[in-house]
């Protein structure tokens, strides 16, 4: 039988919590060539399938946020499992049965607490099998990670944009931009994405776009009311994740496409700063 655990409430506060990090870094650096290695290893049989149900069960911990997991990959691997564009060289089948794998062993890194020795180990042999240890300890946001990062962190901050004028000041700043030099910001995010393919990094572009549209699609904690501008905010919302992910391949990519596409949102932060 798996050990008992008291209840868990945030992540931090997981006994296992190393061993998720390491499994949910991993993600957006999984290698096209090691889709078909975790395909291959993995296997359900009723000894594994019984484990996944009980990783899975109401009382298994945060099994909330391991579901949330699930859908990150799937939008990861989108572009994978549709199997329709051109720098997709795994096939989907294939791409789909090694996601069980993942899949698998997210459950087993949140639930270990509840699973016996045995029933953990069953669900992570497929993932052991091609990652024996952690890699990374975080997604690589490349070599301007932290501004990548201070972007990604502006965005919850205008989500509360009705109950804060600095936030609302710099989200009306963005609208206005978000009108100009359409076409331009159209052409360099297309050749920002195609930098992002040549160098391995299109599932971390993915990551950073997903992370992104979360913050800024928070409810504000203090009115959690629905955003009311929707249009406004989409625009908003590309505006910055395209910049994001413009520094993200940015050494891959010509200074003035990087521009184009960071110029419009990385000159008000500074204001924003010396206004708070």
């Amino acid at each position: 039988m798996g050990r008992r655990s008291s209840t868990i409430a945030v992540l931090e506060e997981h006994p296992n919590l190393a061993e998720i990090l390491g499994v949910l870094a991993q993600l957006a650096h999984i290698r096209d060539e090691q889709l078909p290695l975790l395909a291959d290893a993995w296997c359900n049989t009723i000894g594994v399938a019984e484990a996944r149900d009980r990783a899975l069960s109401p009382d298994s911990p945060l099994v909330l946020e391991a579901l949330a997991a699930f859908e990150a990959v799937s939008a990861l691997f989108d572009d994978d499992l549709r199997g329709e564009a051109a720098y997709v060289t795994v096939a989907s089948d294939v791409t789909t049965t090694a996601l069980k794998a993942v899949r698998d062993a997210i459950a087993a890194a949140y639930a270990k607490p509840i699973l016996s020795r045995s029933e953990h180990a069953a669900l992570m042999r497929p993932w052991r099998a091609v990652f024996p240890a952690s890699t990374v300890d975080e997604p690589d946001l490349g070599p301007n990670a932290a501004q990548v990062k201070q972007l990604l962190a502006l965005l919850p901050v205008l989500s509360t944009r009705c109950h804060d004028a600095e936030g609302r000041r710099l989200y009306d700043a963005l609208v206005d931009r978000s009108f100009a030099q359409e076409s331009d910001r159209a052409d360099a995010r297309a050749e920002a994405f195609q930098a992002a393919v040549l160098t391995s990094r299109r599932r971390v572009w993915a990551l950073v776009r997903r992370s992104g549209a979360e913050g800024l699609s928070r409810p504000c904690p203090s009115c959690r009311g629905a955003v009311s501008d929707e249009r406004e905010t989409q625009r908003v919302m590309a505006l910055c994740l395209d910049a994001a992910c413009a520094l993200l391949v940015a050494d891959a990519l010509p200074d003035a496409t990087t521009s184009v596409l960071t110029e419009p949102v990385t000159s008000l932060i500074p204001q924003q700063r010396a206004s708070s």
